[in-house]
């Protein structure tokens, strides 16, 4: 009970260091610049936006909070052992690294920079020297690696889970240029999450009380323990083309666990034998690049699927809470036929709903090709085309762009708007 009682106050004062944290609501800015950039994006291309600005930021605060407090549950039987100015010199890190690219937000990218500095440093003969010039390599020197590998491994467990379970409703549908020059449809599932995490960490006079259970890494919490807020981003973005959304979450979120697990193993290899340091920076770094080649080669040999055929028109979205959404209409159906009448174009959508001002009957196929009946009621402000969203043909006067860029051409990109045969950048 008196160790459960130390940790509810240590827990309480490190909510409190977080809070005082400028970190912690840079990582809170972006993901309100991110939503807002995505939903004018949605504007420009849809003329309608399928995302809430107010809704997304506080679902991703949240969940980032519900993860966070779970890991830090995970990390406390870890073990870790990290310092308050190592945590200022990663984000600083991290912060330099997003100005170059956007998808550097990770914390693997930081950590195995700095292991491998720390590597690097130790090979330099006469660092006492060094050390006075730039006191900040002292900071990198003692810096514990593995611990923040095993960090940044659990993390990215996390990361998986949540894109598991909510990458499929973060999918934002996107007109792309294809291989040969034709509008195609795809999905884009981003998402961030800003993940405060209670690290459980050795100090000296800390606490007089010692802990009933034993760590992974075997942290000296002997002579006093203390709990460090740590204010980190997770996040990932897949594209796809050929995919639906819920099958690219669920293969993304794979990835992603193997990624943690291979992590983990070279966290607790590289804290019993410090020559794996440098082989688990390197991983961090290189399998996480990895994982996103992987995603955009896999994609580069699939036939496109968000586009139309003789079947009738593919649905690349339906609006929230829309009439289309009321029925059960999803991603990936084609619209066969409307009021009796078999849809091959767009013009024959509309006249074919124009056949019965007051009531729409419409046969979907589903992804088995299996065909459903549906049918609805048409009111007064009801979307035009009932809340769906169609895959793009190729008379479409806008498309995005799918490359890196930094931050402030991410941020900036086309926020305005676009011109004809022009086009947003992504990350």
């Amino acid at each position: 009970m008196d160790v459960l009682i130390q940790l509810l106050e240590r827990l309480l004062h490190a909510v409190g260091q977080l809070f005082a944290n400028p970190f912690y609501y840079i990582g809170v800015l972006f993901i309100v610049l991110h939503y807002r950039k995505q939903i004018q994006m949605e504007r420009k291309l849809f003329h309608t936006r399928l995302h809430s600005l107010l809704n997304e930021t506080w679902r991703t605060v949240f969940w980032g909070w519900i993860g966070g407090l779970c890991a830090s549950v995970l990390l406390l039987f870890v073990g870790v052992n990290i310092q308050f100015d190592v945590v200022i010199l990663l984000w600083v890190i991290t912060v330099i690294l997003v100005l170059l690219r956007v998808r550097f937000l990770c914390l693997a990218y930081a950590v195995g920079i700095l292991g491998a500095a720390q590597v690097i440093l130790s090979w330099i003969p006469d660092m006492a020297s060094l050390k006075e010039t730039l006191p900040m390599l002292d900071i990198v020197r003692h810096a514990d690696i593995p611990s923040l590998l095993a960090i940044v491994a659990v993390l990215h467990l996390l990361e998986g889970m949540l894109a598991h379970f909510q990458g499929a409703r973060m999918a934002t549908p996107l007109f792309l240029e294809g291989k040969r020059g034709q509008i195609i449809g795809g999905q884009q599932l981003q998402g961030f999450w800003p993940v405060p995490l209670f690290l459980l960490v050795p100090l000296t006079g800390g606490s007089d009380i010692s802990l009933p259970w034993t760590t992974l890494f075997g942290a000296n919490l002997a002579s006093g323990w203390t709990l460090l807020a740590f204010p980190a981003m997770i996040g990932f973005t897949e594209l796809t083309i050929s995919k639906l959304p819920r099958k690219q979450a669920r293969s993304s979120a794979n990835l992603l666990y193997l990624y943690g697990i291979i992590l983990l193993v070279a966290a607790v290899a590289a804290h019993f034998w410090s020559a794996i340091v440098l082989l688990g920076a390197l991983l961090s770094i290189v399998l996480h690049e990895g994982l996103i080649r992987y995603n955009q080669w896999t994609e580069e040999k699939q036939i496109p699927f968000y586009v139309h055929s003789t079947r009738g028109l593919m649905v690349l979205s339906v609006v929230p809470n829309s009439p289309a959404q009321e029925i059960g209409i999803q991603t990936g159906e084609i619209i066969h036929k409307v009021n009796g009448y078999k849809i091959k174009t767009k013009s024959d959508l509309h006249l074919a709903m124009g056949l019965n001002s007051a009531f729409c009957k419409l046969e979907i196929l589903n992804e088995e090709g299996e065909v459903r009946f549906l049918q609805r009621a048409i009111f007064n402000g009801d979307h035009h085309q009932l809340g769906i969203i169609l895959a793009p043909d190729q008379e479409a006067l806008y498309f995005t762009e799918h490359r890196p860029v930094h931050l402030f051409s991410y941020l900036r990109g086309k926020l305005t708007g676009l011109l004809k045969n022009d086009s947003t950048k992504s990350m």
